[in-house]
């Protein structure tokens, strides 16, 4: 069995975020890491919305980014210095371009740094350099975990988390390109590093400041007393730019629970030195300067526990000019989403004081940035990520749907509590500082802009069509805590209806115009009925207008904006000519014949004629629209012509697309030599119902003109994309996709300013292109018949919305009840009150006689978070949804610190196979060690139809049950080890029959699940068998005995995190360390094993023994058979669910997956020899072209634990079509094959099976 493996939906968590000027434009952008790809994201100014610039898959693990910038580099030209170092006296001097723009800095799990900078003409992240320090993978002592830059640029510091820390010096040549240098190190062994940062220090020598410990002493004292006394020190590495050497300049004891480090801006804006990040309490450190402490307010929350301590996850400081002063601020994000702004008081360079103070209430993020603009980009950990939130006063801001708002304050409210550190001075500055609070309240310093949606993390999902649509939908479960949402997700483009207005009949087309050529905005909607034309003016409001020189009375066929200041309506009688005056030119059909189909463009006008004759009219320099001498007579029908855009520079399109009803396509010649000339013709599988040429800006040719394309919509539904040769006329490389059982018709549109085609069928359809890929994805829209491309003030392009529910609790797991097709979840959050508990707490303090407010107890938690109980206590509920109407029926919680891990709908043999829910719950759950006080089995019953839950009893049992499914009218439970059949009883569940200790003969065998039972799965007696640590067992169930017997295991033990059977012998899963992993059963063991009535043959003949003692002794174990190991692969993320299923009308079965950082893939198998052979050469020519953008060998990623096997990147594959042309047509030749042939073989896999 051979795998290809594709991304449907990269992963959404962001794991680190850096603000820069990356295109040398005066715009700041941000550069985010989704785990393996790095995203280039820029706001758009007037609306406030952020856009995706680059997206580019890295293959391997990016662990920190920086960005920096080469010193002097701000100015565009100047005069440079062509010596390898800045600091000595230049040789020579010469006028150079220094670079403008931020380069990035990556540390990655290649073992190698590199520098990267963005490429704005290519749309592409360039590789400047590239230096190996060490191994590969993410390892202890191998830099990569950490990276800090020199303020200005001057040098870099890479470190790992223990031992090793480097720094590379950065510079330019005498062509002002970046120069790097060999490392220096500065080592120090047993040292464990928690924080790196490099100092504002103006010119003298770079300086970076680490948070280390040293365990060297703790590591060789058994007694636990070196732990005790251990220090973490804050450390100053100094390069010495003149000596080319890091040394250690400082270091000094800092709190043992400090973890993050802030740098202080220096030099000419601020005292240098850095902010000290300490649970509870900030201090601010330098070299020589004394230590100032404030503590972290808390939130005056009656329930909060005090012991608790607080910390800052992550932090970000602020220049600005105020009153022609250089000033700065911190902004602080604590573990609750809490922000602070931190301020100095500083003279001279000295620190007097700092000041705290509570700012805003916002998501927990991985990292903030601001922007000069004033807006704060807060990349939260889990959820949807970007929040855009303005920060500095402005005036009133004007925003359609809502997305942007202003507010008046920078955080100076005095009403607000403030703490000053002079308040909070101690002798020793050792003791612990006393607590502080504030009053936690809604934003008032912030207000949300936008927000990009977000899967992380993903925790479940379910493929179905409950819609009964072409194409399955995929419900999913993402969110933490009360964030948490219930996602439905659909192939498409999601779109924003806008406005719906009726109209005096039916309809038949629609087009939009301009008045002028030079007009930005469309003027008129033109909409054409069975015998009349209807024209609206769009301007504030749309409104019908009779003046226009439109013929009312007659249905249209085509309008279009001709030469300068031109309209020109196409009807079955003629064509009228409108002047920017309102003097008309009409043209009539000769004969009583009348027109049938027209294509047009703003000089050209081609129309057909009954009988298959086509008449060609062409705009004049004068403006007058003249008709063509000779006609065309066509041998069959015409069915749909199409014109392309006039080139820019050009007086004509040179190609006219004609369809004719004996199924073919011809193009004609528009050339003044060769009019209505044919030039090449293609046979379709039916009809032609409509035609569009459009000039795509795809990577298939020169980026400057893009690839023209003859678009084929047929009447049967199938939709044809052939490529248009700009010279000769000749059609080529033909793309076929089925799109719908309607005949297709096609619209030019624009889609963010590029052209794009609207094909509409049973569904609608675009056919764009994002970053030089051309993609054809529906619409999640109705049915529509007519469509046209739209652009006002009010509407310049659409908006994005999504599908979703909110939750109250983290969401494990759910399932879809059939009949009603209702889905129920389980949502459990760990150290969480229950509504029950948390208002017993509430009257508790009441009665110790703390005031309890009503304006903090009523929070929204979906903003403050959850209240964070002591741990083992536990809230969770049953949930009944709706999943198209997103509505919540009816939820149950559970009392008694219960907690739900476990969810199935058994139909019980006993109750004439009615369809019960089954709930596998723990009390007083502790997760390590993972203890518990009980485990109960709850059996509800739906009522009124499926819409309500019905308690019918619950069974105690002595363990947490993870695993339930319906097994042969009965329960298969997973207690524990233990795996257990039960039956329906009228007060509890009936233990029927239970894997357990075996004896053969008198000689103890070890229980047949190691550890813990996650996941089950069956066909017939077969069972398959999930263990948390053991990978999977196979086992099956003997009727006759009333015994389950596992015969058989993997041989690689695995962390199961999910699994599904392909086949009655075949287990595909994922384990937590980011591997898929396919095990087949031998035929020959499967068949003896069903064979065997009794199993007695099994454990004879299948059982060895390895006897370590005597015969009978206890350390005696049984060894399963061992499964075939038949295919491997690396994905990079935690697969959270696993589906056998298919994606496409038509298409074959597959397998999805979900990830816990938000992706979905597809592994999709290959069906001959031949495909197999080509995509592996295929992969192992992009491995050596096209090498991963952080270094990381390919084939050593995707084997990041065990050798990749039997599966082929489809990802990097896909990499094919944005190569150059030159390398494309290398590798085409290496195949056999050309560069087309291998683009439709790469776009087949894809479309054939998935989207």
């Amino acid at each position: 069995m051979f795998l290809y493996n594709l991304t449907l939906n990269p992963a959404t968590a962001i794991n680190q975020a850096i603000i820069g000027n990356f295109s040398g434009t005066k715009i700041q952008e941000i550069i985010v890491a989704r785990h393996t790809r790095l995203e280039l994201l820029r706001p758009e100014a007037t609306t406030g919305k952020v856009h995706i610039v680059l997206a580019q898959e890295t293959f391997g693990i990016v662990r920190s980014l920086s960005p920096f910038r080469l010193t002097g580099g701000s100015k565009g030209r100047l005069w440079g210095i062509n010596d390898k170092r800045a600091h000595r006296t230049p040789r020579t001097m010469k006028e150079v371009e220094i670079p403008a723009y931020h380069y990035v800095v990556v540390g990655s799990d290649s073992g190698r740094i590199v520098i990267l900078e963005y490429n704005p003409a290519k749309n592409t992240f360039d590789k400047v350099h590239q230096e190996t320090y060490g191994k590969s993978g993410v390892r202890r002592i191998v830099p990569g975990q950490y990276l800090a830059t020199d303020p200005k640029g001057r040098a870099v510091m890479i470190g790992a988390v223990e031992k090793q820390k480097l720094v590379y010096i950065l510079n330019r040549d005498s062509a002002a390109r970046l120069t790097i240098s060999s490392p220096l190190e500065a080592h120090k062994s047993h040292t464990l590093v928690h924080s790196c940062v490099g100092l504002d220090v103006g010119f003298e020598n770079p300086v970076f400041a680490c948070l280390e410990v040293d365990y060297s002493e703790a590591d060789n004292d058994a007694t636990g007393e070196g732990f005790q006394n251990t220090e973490k020190m804050l450390t100053y590495y100094e390069l010495d730019l003149g000596l080319n050497h890091v040394v250690r300049k400082w270091s000094d004891p800092v709190d043992p629970r400090a973890n993050l480090l802030i740098p202080v801006p220096g030099g000419t804006d601020g005292p240098s030195g850095v902010l000290v990040c300490t649970e509870n309490f900030i201090s601010y450190r330098h070299q020589d300067a004394p230590e100032y402490r404030v503590p972290i307010p808390r939130r005056a929350q009656p329930l909060e526990d005090a012991s608790r301590g607080l910390l800052i996850c992550s932090g970000v400081v602020h220049k600005m000019k105020v009153h022609k002063q250089q000033q700065f601020f911190f902004l602080l994000q604590s573990e609750e989403g809490d922000i602070y702004k931190v301020t100095m008081e500083h003279r001279d360079g000295k620190v007097k004081a700092i000041t705290i103070k509570y700012f805003d209430t916002v998501p927990v993020s991985a990292g903030l940035c601001i922007l000069k603009s004033g807006f704060l980009f807060v990349a939260s950990e889990f959820g949807n990520q970007i929040y855009w939130v303005e920060l500095e006063e402005r005036g009133a801001y004007m925003m359609r749907q809502g997305l942007l708002y202003s507010f008046e304050h920078l955080g100076d409210d005095p009403e607000d509590p403030e703490y000053n550190s002079s308040d909070f001075m101690q002798e020793d500055g050792d003791g612990e500082l006393p607590l502080v609070y504030f009053k936690p309240r809604p934003l008032k310093n912030l207000a949300a802009v936008d927000e990009l949606e977000s899967l992380s993390p993903l925790m479940d999902s379910k493929i179905v069509n409950l819609t009964e649509e072409d194409t399955p939908q995929i419900y999913a479960l993402s969110g933490r805590g009360a964030r948490s949402t219930f996602r439905v997700l659909k192939h498409g483009l999601q779109v924003t209806e806008l406005a719906v207005s009726d109209l005096p009949g039916n309809p038949s087309a629609v087009w939009t115009t301009k008045l002028k050529a030079d007009d930005i905005n469309d003027a008129y909607i033109v909409v054409s009925f069975a015998n009349a034309t209807l024209v609206l003016s769009i301007g504030e409001t749309v409104e019908e207008v009779s003046d226009t020189g439109f013929l009312g009375s007659t249905p249209t066929l085509g309008v279009e904006q001709l030469g300068d200041d031109a309209l020109i309506q196409i009807y079955p009688q003629g064509i009228r000519h409108i002047r920017a005056d309102r003097r008309v030119n009409e043209w009539k059909t000769p004969g009583g014949k009348t027109v049938v189909h027209a294509a047009t463009n703003h000089r050209q006008v081609v129309i057909a004629l009954t009988g298959g004759e086509l008449v060609y009219f062409e705009l004049d320099n004068a403006g007058q629209l003249n008709e063509h001498q000779e006609r065309k007579e066509m041998n069959a029908g015409v069915t749909a012509l199409s014109l392309g855009d006039v080139p820019e520079g050009r007086q004509r399109s040179r190609f006219l697309a004609v369809g004719c009803d004996d199924d073919t396509v011809r193009v004609l010649s528009l050339d003044p030599d060769s009019c209505l000339e044919s030039l090449s013709m293609q046979a379709v599988q039916g009809a032609p119902s409509s035609l569009c040429i459009v000039e795509m800006m795809d990577s298939g040719a020169d980026r400057s003109h893009g690839t023209q394309y003859l678009n084929i919509g047929l009447t049967n539904g199938v939709l044809l994309r052939t490529v248009l040769d700009e010279v000769t006329g000749q059609l080529s490389d033909t793309r076929t996709r089925f799109i719908g059982s309607k005949a297709v018709k096609l619209f030019k549109v624009k889609v963010q300013g590029n052209k794009a085609v609207l094909a509409l069928s049973t569904r609608p359809w675009l056919s764009y292109t994002v970053q030089a890929r051309l993609y054809l994805t529906p619409l999640s829209y109705d049915m529509v018949e007519y469509g046209s491309g739209f652009k006002s003030e009010q509407v310049p392009e659409g908006v994005v919305a999504i599908a979703g529910s909110t939750l109250r609790y983290t969401p494990r797991h759910f399932a879809l009840h059939q009949q009603s097709k209702n889905f129920v979840l389980i949502e459990s959050e760990h150290n969480a009150f229950s509504p029950v508990a948390k208002q017993k707490a509430y009257e508790a303090k009441a009665e110790e006689g703390f005031e309890i407010d009503e304006d903090i107890v009523n929070l929204p938690e979906e903003t403050f978070g959850l209240i964070r109980a002591e741990p083992g206590k536990w809230a969770s509920l049953i949930r009944l949804l709706n999943p198209l109407t997103l509505e919540t029926l009816q939820t149950i919680e559970l009392e008694e610190n219960e907690a739900a891990f476990s969810i199935a709908i058994v139909s019980f043999l006993a109750q004439q196979n009615e369809p019960f829910l089954v709930v596998g719950t723990g009390k007083d759950v502790n997760l390590a060690p993972r203890t518990c006080s009980a485990g109960f089995i709850h059996v509800y019953r739906f009522v009124e139809e499926g819409t309500k839950l019905e308690l019918y009893h619950k069974t105690q049992v002595d363990d947490v049950p993870l695993a339930l499914l319906g097994f042969q009218g009965r329960l298969l439970a997973g207690v524990g080890k233990a795996l257990r059949i039960y039956d329906l009883g009228k007060r509890k569940l009936l233990r029927k029959c239970e894997s357990k200790l075996t004896t053969w003969p008198s000689i103890p065998l070890k229980q047949s699940v190691p550890n813990c039972i996650v996941s089950l799965h069956t066909q017939g007696d077969r069972i398959v068998i999930g263990d948390i640590q053991e990978s999977v067992h196979y086992a099956t169930y003997k009727h006759r005995d009333n015994r389950i017997l596992v015969f058989a295991d993997d041989t690689q033990p695995r962390w199961l995190t999910t699994s599904i059977m392909v086949d009655y012998d075949t287990v595909a899963g994922g384990d937590k360390f980011g591997n898929f992993f396919i095990d087949r059963l031998p035929s020959a063991t499967s068949e003896e094993v069903d064979e065997d009535p009794t199993g007695n043959r099994i454990l004879v003949g299948g059982i060895l023994f390895v006897r370590h003692g005597k015969p009978g002794a206890e350390d005696n174990q049984r060894l399963c058979l061992a499964v075939q190991y038949i295919s491997h692969y690396y994905v990079g993320d935690i697969m959270t669910s696993l589906h056998r299923s298919t994606l496409v009308s038509g298409g074959r079965e597959i397998l999805v997956y979900t990830t816990f950082l938000g992706s979905i893939g597809v592994f999709i198998p290959f069906i001959t020899k031949e495909d197999v052979d080509f995509f592996q050469t295929l992969e192992m020519h992009m491995r050596s072209e096209a090498p991963p953008l952080t270094g990381r060998d390919h084939l050593s990623y995707r084997s990041y634990y065990t050798p990749v096997k039997s599966v082929v990147d489809g990802d990097l594959c896909e990499g094919y079509v944005l190569l150059p042309a030159e390398k494309k047509r290398m590798i085409a030749e290496e195949l056999d094959r050309t560069v087309q042939e291998v683009t439709k073989k790469i776009e087949d896999m894809r479309v054939r099976a998935a989207f």
